[in-house]
């Protein structure tokens, strides 16, 4: 039978690490701890283009991946266009908003 009361019945509690992704990430770390004069040579042997290219890709496990937000408000009304006419017999300058 299916739980619908919406309450949570044993597995982890809420803000508790999963076990099993904390190993995995230190036996990553490890193993990149283990050979980085490898990579490195490996990285030299490499193309400038390639090797940035490489780099940004192994910075996706070390550097969190940022979220593009989007702000909207509906309070800031935008800006009229502002319309300026010249008189080519008198070269004043006339506002749209002073024009008769």
């Amino acid at each position: 039978m299916a739980n619908n009361t919406g309450q949570k019945f044993g597995g982890r509690t809420k803000g508790t690490a999963n076990k099993h992704s904390n190993e995995i990430r230190q036996k990553f770390q490890s193993l990149i701890e283990d050979n980085l004069e490898v990579l490195q040579a490996d990285l030299n042997k490499l193309k400038p283009f390639e090797r940035v290219k490489v780099i940004i890709e192994l910075g996706k496990f070390v550097m969190p991946t940022l979220k593009a937000i989007e702000i909207q408000n509906d309070d800031i009304k935008p800006e009229r266009p502002k319309f300026v006419f010249i008189n080519r017999r008198d070269p004043k300058i006339i506002d749209a908003a002073e024009k008769p």
